[in-house]
């Protein structure tokens, strides 16, 4: 396929997913290696209201790092409940759901190992789609290593779409703009 019309699937696919009312999914975590963790998750219903919104509870220290990303510190999460306690509602409210998700591989990823850090067993097969791909082939910016299309921040497809909302590192904000971003593709002519 060429740009254009790579394009054009792109917008014909984000219409198909707008019918599906997905739920959008967003963490925010400790760092982005092998034994990090979430600490915040927010589910986002198809309409934009609030299916479930939570600081998590850590199994270590937030680092530095971390916390300058997403201005979530220790105090924020220490009274927070657990990934175990949370696991539940999440399981109940994602099942059977089409989930968008902007940059799905780490979040499906971060949640898994938040799922072994607590010897929790992975079972969950989620029903997922990845806006940050889907826009990349909407934007068509060639990436010249992998010969595909590059792949943008949250941040920057904000900016490149003229969206209004902020990109506020944290969950509830990132799920907001992760929708607007879907919608935003699917008004594409």
């Amino acid at each position: 396929m060429g740009r254009e019309q790579d394009r054009r699937a792109a917008i014909a696919q984000a219409q198909i997913e707008l019918n599906k009312q997905p739920i959008y999914l967003d963490t925010e975590t400790t760092g982005l290696k092998d034994h990090d963790q979430i600490v915040e998750i927010c589910l986002l219903d198809h309409d934009g209201s609030i299916l479930f919104d939570s600081l998590v509870k850590p199994t270590v220290q937030m680092p530095p790092d971390a916390t300058r990303v997403h201005h979530i510190t220790d105090a924020m999460v220490s009274t927070a409940p657990t990934w175990p306690e949370l696991w539940p509602q999440l399981e109940a409210l994602l099942a059977g759901r089409r989930v968008a998700i902007y940059n799905a591989e780490y979040d499906l990823r971060l949640m898994q190992q938040s799922h072994h850090l607590h010897r929790l067993p992975w079972s969950t097969s989620l029903n997922h789609f990845c806006v940050m791909k889907l826009y990349a082939r909407f934007r068509g910016d060639q990436n010249a290593r992998t010969r595909d299309y590059r792949w943008h921040s949250l941040d920057d497809a904000r900016w490149q779409c003229g969206l209004a909302l902020p990109n506020a590192h944290r969950a509830r904000a990132d799920t907001l703009l992760t929708r607007a971003l879907l919608h935003f593709v699917a008004a594409q002519r």
